[in-house]
C-alpha cells in the first residue's frame, strides 16, 4: 500500500512541476497585459526556461548539485510560489488557489512518507 501511495504522490508531483511550468508562461504572458506582444512572449517563454533550468541544476532528483540544501528549498518555493502567485496576479485566483493548495498536500504527504528532502535520490 505504502508503494503505491509513493508512487501515486510521486506522479502527482510531476505532474505538479510540468503545471508550474504552464502556470509560469501563462503568467508571464499576462504580467504586463498592455505590453508589446513581443515582450509578453518572451516573457512567457523565459520564465519557464529559467525555471527548468534552475529545477533542473538544484531541485530535481538526479541534480548535479547536491550539497546545497537551501538552494533545493528555495528553487522549490521560487518556482512553485512563483507560478501561483503569477496565477493569482494575473486575473486567476481560482487556479492560483486550487494549484497552490494541492502542491501543498502533495508536499506534506511527501515529507510525512519520507519523500520529501534533499536527502532523498533516485
Amino acid at each position: 500500500m505504502r508503494k503505491v501511495l509513493t508512487g501515486s504522490q510521486l506522479a502527482l508531483r510531476l505532474l505538479l512541476e510540468l503545471v508550474s511550468l504552464v502556470a509560469l508562461a501563462i503568467g508571464g504572458y499576462g504580467l504586463w497585459a498592455d505590453g508589446p506582444l513581443p515582450v509578453r512572449v518572451l516573457l512567457a517563454l523565459v520564465l519557464p526556461a529559467v525555471a527548468i533550468v534552475l529545477w533542473g541544476r538544484y531541485a530535481a532528483p538526479r541534480r548535479p548539485v547536491r550539497d546545497a540544501p537551501v538552494a533545493w528549498y528555495a528553487v522549490q518555493l521560487l518556482v512553485w510560489g512563483g507560478a501561483v502567485a503569477l496565477l493569482a496576479v494575473t486575473g486567476r485566483p481560482g487556479w492560483a488557489l486550487g494549484i497552490g493548495a494541492v502542491m501543498v498536500l502533495n508536499t506534506v504527504v511527501l515529507a510525512l512518507l519520507g519523500e520529501w528532502s534533499p536527502a532523498v535520490e533516485r
